[in-house]
């Protein structure tokens, strides 16, 4: 049962990512997000949507419908979860070039691709810049 609401709320979680705004909070991973959001919307979820399938926003849309009647909690820890894991792909997606100038001074002769030099500014932690190793913290990859 767990295990079915954690794969639930990862698909609550996907579906509502791509509709909302990103916003500045600590970065979480997508299993610890999936804990969180079976902990607090599983009972919403099994009270007002079920016998729905997953996928395709279904589950999102369900509780949309049901805002007013969602629990507080649920809709806290969602917004927060949204937010956290937004700045995850954002930071994960700007690492490469807020560490750039990091990896050209700390990683000269490292064989390119992303995978190297990730693992080279990881242990160059001496030379990386702050703003470097906080876009890797917020990418999830520390």
């Amino acid at each position: 049962m767990a295990k079915r609401l954690s794969v639930l709320s990862g698909t609550v979680l996907i579906a509502v990512l791509v509709q909302t705004g990103v916003g500045r909070t600590q970065t979480i991973s997508y299993a610890d997000a999936a804990t969180l959001l079976a902990k607090e919307c599983g009972a919403d979820v099994k009270k007002f949507c079920k016998g729905l399938n997953l996928g395709n926003g279904r589950i999102q849309n369900c509780l949309a419908q049901h805002q007013a009647k969602v629990s507080p909690a649920c809709t806290s820890t969602m917004a927060d979860v949204i937010a956290s894991i937004q700045l995850r792909l954002a930071a994960q997606a700007s690492v490469d070039k807020i560490c750039a100038r990091d990896a050209a001074r700390a990683c000269r002769g490292v064989v390119p691709g992303k995978a190297h030099i990730l693992g080279c500014l990881l242990k160059a932690t001496r030379i990386v810049g702050a703003k470097c190793s906080q876009a890797i913290t917020d990418a999830g990859w520390r």
